[in-house]
Order: structure tokens, then C-alpha cells, then sequence
């Protein structure tokens, strides 16, 4: 077997939100594929634990502490790549976050959190990102959306919008930037033990009516999302581009 159709060695990453839950395990990952990755995250002190965690293992990494929804940070944070490694091959957009309740009851400032978080981060850190990812000639975008993306869930309305926004638009630069060597595919999780997914999964109510609304009857595990990202990103998956694929233990199989 070709073992370099299952590596990143050599591939420079960025991740979003890549200090808790998918993300964390994403760059985890990464490094044990041997990628050098980029890491961004809002919470300094626990990025900057990592960095010197992964760097005593000798992994290449290297990050910085951003709210990526805010405006011009997708900007800046491609010019620090660009200053630290002058290159990039794999971004992945990762950084999202929620606020579950009635469609009636969100505020606008809640709407625009939410929004600029989950897909004007993504969109524009890949718009920012394209010039660098062309010119790796072998570039990759994966986005982390959600089955909510695809099927009504609990999760609200603009999570869901959100998460179906980002779905298209995997659809759409996938076509857009073939020619230029990029290819972009997307992951859909259901509920994975996350913080982001606490507050559900530990309500013992929610939880039963999860599990069983899932035919694997069990919560999936970040490390299970983390390797479909993994495989979208090596050479192995060189002719998969536009493509969405559910880590949802069955959910979206089952119509009844």
C-alpha cells in the first residue's frame, strides 16, 4: 500500500477553534499525520498551553489567540500564516458556536453572533485564505457544519440556517476553485461529546430522545469527526471535492 496517500507530511493546516471539542482533535490528528498546523483560538492561555504541549512532543505548530467573527480578523490571521510559514495547504473552518431557543425569541444581537461566528468567519477566512491554498497547487477547505445543515433539528433555526449556508457554499467553491487545484468538502456531525453539546447531553431527557433518534444508539466521539476531516485533507481523497459527508451514527439514513 502506498503509505503517502494516507500521510500529511508536509502539508501546512489551519484550524479554527482548535482548542476544544472537533477542533482540538482535528489538530491532534493533523500532527500525528505529520502536518504543521496553525491553530486559532479565543482563549489564549489554553492555546498557549497546547502549543507548548504539542511542541515538547515535536510537533510543528504554532497559533493565535482571535475571535475570528470579528471584522478584519480573517485578514490578519491569514497574514501571520503567511509571515510564519509563507504557505498553507489545508484550512479547515471549524470555529462555530450556538444559542439554542425559538426562532421568535432571538435577538438581533444574538442573530449576528451567531451568524458571523458560524459563516462570515468561515466564508471570509476562505476568500482570504485562497491566494495560499492556489498557490500549494494541492489546496483543501473543509468545513465543519452539522446535520443540522440538512434536517430540522433542536439545535434552532439559525444554527441550522447557518450550518446549511456553509453546506452550499462547500457546493460552490468546490466547482469555483478546481481550476485552481482546491478542493473543498464539508463534514455534518450529529451530537459528539463536546463542550459545545454539554448542556444537551447531560439533560437525561434530551439525551434518550438522542439516542434514540440515532441507530448506533450512542453519542459520537470527536476523534470520529477528526478523521473524516483527516481523510478529506490527504492525498487519499485527490479526486473527492464538493462533497458532504454525515458523521451522525445513521441519523440521516433513517427516515422512520
Amino acid at each position: 500500500m502506498n503509505q503517502s496517500l494516507w500521510s500529511l507530511s508536509g502539508q501546512y493546516a489551519l484550524v479554527t477553534g482548535g482548542t476544544k471539542g472537533i477542533g482540538e482533535a482535528i489538530v491532534r490528528q493533523f500532527l500525528d499525520l505529520g502536518a504543521a498546523v496553525f491553530i486559532v483560538a479565543r482563549d489564549n492561555e489554553r492555546l498557549q498551553q497546547q502549543l507548548a504541549s504539542y511542541q515538547q512532543q515535536g510537533h510543528t505548530v504554532a497559533g493565535i489567540a482571535a475571535d475570528i467573527s470579528q471584522p478584519d480578523v480573517a485578514t490578519q490571521v491569514i497574514e501571520v500564516v503567511k509571515a510564519t510559514w509563507g504557505r498553507l495547504d489545508i484550512l479547515v473552518n471549524n470555529a462555530g458556536t450556538n444559542i439554542r431557543k425559538p426562532t421568535v425569541d432571538y435577538s438581533p444581537a444574538e442573530y449576528e453572533h451567531i451568524l458571523n461566528t458560524n459563516l462570515r468567519s468561515a466564508y471570509e477566512l476562505s476568500q482570504r485564505a485562497h491566494p495560499l491554498l492556489k498557490s500549494s497547487g494541492n489546496g483543501k477547505v473543509v468545513f465543519v457544519s452539522s446535520v443540522s445543515g440538512l434536517a430540522h433539528t433542536s439545535s434552532g433555526s439559525l444554527y441550522g440556517m447557518t450550518k446549511a449556508a456553509m453546506l452550499q457554499l462547500t457546493r460552490n467553491l468546490a466547482v469555483e476553485w478546481a481550476p485552481d487545484s482546491i478542493r473543498v468538502n464539508a463534514v455534518a456531525p450529529w451530537y459528539i461529546n463536546t463542550p459545545l453539546a454539554t448542556p444537551v447531553l447531560t439533560n437525561p431527557e434530551k439525551l434518550a430522545g438522542i439516542l434514540k433518534r440515532t441507530p448506533m444508539n450512542r453519542i459520537g466521539e470527536a476523534d470520529e469527526v477528526a478523521s473524516v476531516v483527516s481523510f478529506f485533507s490527504m492525498p487519499a481523497s485527490g479526486y473527492v471535492t464538493g462533497q458532504t459527508i454525515s458523521v451522525d451514527g445513521g441519523l440521516m439514513a433513517w427516515a422512520f
